[in-house]
């Protein structure tokens, strides 16, 4: 797997909204490599921002 599923497989598996740093330390990924996924993420409108700061998978 992946960074970008694995950020987006805990973010679902999460279901509520989290900050890119949470997402680090949850998966055990490095921020920069979180930051990076969600980039890609966002671009493919898997993931948004219900509110500043958080963010969480479309489909959840």
């Amino acid at each position: 797997m992946n960074q970008k599923e694995t950020v987006l497989s805990l973010m679902r598996d999460e279901a509520k909204p989290l900050r890119s740093g949470e997402i680090a330390d949850l998966a055990g990924l490095d921020k920069k490599e979180v930051d990076k996924a969600m980039k890609e993420l966002k671009t493919e409108e898997l993931i948004f921002s219900p509110k500043r700061c958080f963010w969480q998978a479309a489909n959840s």
